[in-house]
């Protein structure tokens, strides 16, 4: 459970960023937000806890004449996977509290 959660907690903080820099595509010098937290995660879940954090950075991706490294085709793309990553989370948070719910009922 404390891994879906950090998942959640990544995906949600990916969109956030993914909204800001669509939101951004034609601001003079802004630089693409970028949001991981994969390999914490696939860590802390080897060690057992399940709990990580977030790491925001910029994105290194070249520029266009405005000095702006937002790629609208990229963010949108980045968007849809981070949909589908956070429905499959959330769903699989939900089949858990069923499986819970179930177990407490036959008890």
């Amino acid at each position: 459970m404390n891994a879906l959660s950090s998942a959640l907690d990544g995906l949600a903080a990916r969109q956030t960023a993914i909204a800001q820099n669509i939101a951004n595509v034609n601001t003079p010098n802004y630089r693409a937000k970028t949001v991981s937290f994969e390999a914490a995660l696939a860590q802390s879940v080897a060690a057992g806890s399940g709990i990580a954090g977030v790491t925001e950075g910029v994105s290194g991706a070249p520029t266009v004449q405005n000095g702006n490294n937002v790629s609208l085709d990229s963010q949108t793309l980045n968007n849809e996977q981070t949909v589908l990553m956070y429905q499959f989370a959330a769903q699989a948070v939900n089949m858990d509290f069923d499986a819970t719910s179930v177990a407490l009922k036959t008890a």
